[in-house]
């Protein structure tokens, strides 16, 4: 449909209204703010330029990249490091177009150093709310378990949230896939559960599609992050089209990540055309090469997506988010109207 350099496409998918619903809020770190929040702090970085640490973002696969977003974490100490980094990524996506987030923090990332909890969810829900006000961005706030940890190190991070509970909407488990299968939480996901959170999982990412089914089975989610591997096992797709279990699908991250050796091996059109719940989100993009726009351009561009399809991506997003029924009509109604009236 676009040939490879097209402008329009790029104009269309800046005006689509888009949901971004896996978004890792450190994956967000670009290089700049890094640097600067690593000298207010007298913290010696590892890299000698913002250029030096570009370059190290060049990973073969999950861990290689999950050692550098561990070590570029470490320089955020204080409340308000955690609400500049926040606040960059809101500002961000606001010139993007993007009207909701649904935003993962990964409270052990910080915890283990000696960060209290209440000082990095005061950080990013402060940006979160400031944003709400002054860009219009709604928002909801997950909290990831890293899931190379223990599931009793998990159940002190639920004890740590509780205080903070009317601010979390949701549970999430993020890191290491191999060798960390759902089922390893399966009881401070139902512990998470009576406490009123929502129940998400990285799944089907580097794992196989055995992971997955425990996400839906043991862990009892109500979407899947990634979930690529689920055109594996047909049993599975009818599964996820039977209860509309939504996929959040991260194309540049895959690249990235050796999940898919190029973009046209990207499953999210097959998905499409199955009926999937499948959406597009960014993940990590500071280190993955791009945000929301870049993105929808990325696959549109390698799979020849139609408008339709587009369309059809960005309103899924919307049905697949927390947002209220009315809130996702409204948006659903707004991404139809940009569509059919914009002579796209």
């Amino acid at each position: 449909m676009y040939h490879k350099e097209s402008s329009d496409l790029k104009k269309i998918i800046q005006g689509i209204p888009k949901a971004e619903l896996h978004l890792h809020i450190e994956g967000s770190f670009e290089p700049e703010l890094l640097f600067k929040i690593a000298n207010r702090n007298n913290i010696t970085l590892d890299y000698d330029s913002i250029e030096s640490l570009k370059k190290a973002y060049k990973f073969n696969n999950l861990q290689e990249f999950l050692d550098i977003y561990y070590a570029g974490a470490e320089v955020l100490l204080y409340e308000q490091d955690f609400f500049d980094l926040t606040w960059a990524y809101l500002n961000k996506v606001h010139s993007q177009n993007v009207v909701h987030v649904e935003v993962f923090f990964d409270p052990q990332t910080h915890t283990d150093r000696g960060v209290g909890f209440n000082v990095v969810i005061n950080g990013i829900y402060k940006a979160l709310e400031k944003a709400k006000k002054e860009l219009n961005i709604s928002y909801k706030l997950i909290m990831s378990y890293l899931r190379h940890l223990s599931e009793e190190a998990a159940f002190k991070t639920l004890e740590s949230s509780l205080p903070f509970k009317d601010w979390i909407d949701g549970v999430g488990l993020d890191s290491s896939e191999k060798g960390n299968p759902p089922s390893k939480f399966s009881r401070v996901f139902k512990a998470s559960a009576n406490q009123g959170y929502k129940l998400v999982a990285h799944a089907g990412e580097e794992g196989p599609v055995e992971y997955i089914w425990e996400a839906l089975d043991l862990l009892k989610v109500i979407r899947i992050d990634h979930g690529n591997r689920c055109l594996d096992d047909e049993a599975l797709v009818q599964r996820l089209l039977k209860q509309n279990i939504p996929l959040t699908l991260c194309p540049l991250s895959n690249v990235a990540l050796k999940v898919i050796q190029k973009m046209e091996d990207h499953p999210i059109a097959k998905m499409l055309h199955k009926g999937i719940l499948a959406t597009i989100h960014s993940d990590d993009p500071a280190y993955f090469g791009g945000y929301m726009n870049e993105n929808y351009y990325e696959l549109a561009i390698a799979l020849n997506l139609n408008k339709d399809q587009l369309m059809q991506l960005s309103i899924n997003a919307f049905k697949a988010s927390w947002l209220s029924p009315e809130a996702k009509e409204k948006h659903i109604y707004q991404i139809k109207n940009y569509f059919h009236s914009s002579n796209l």
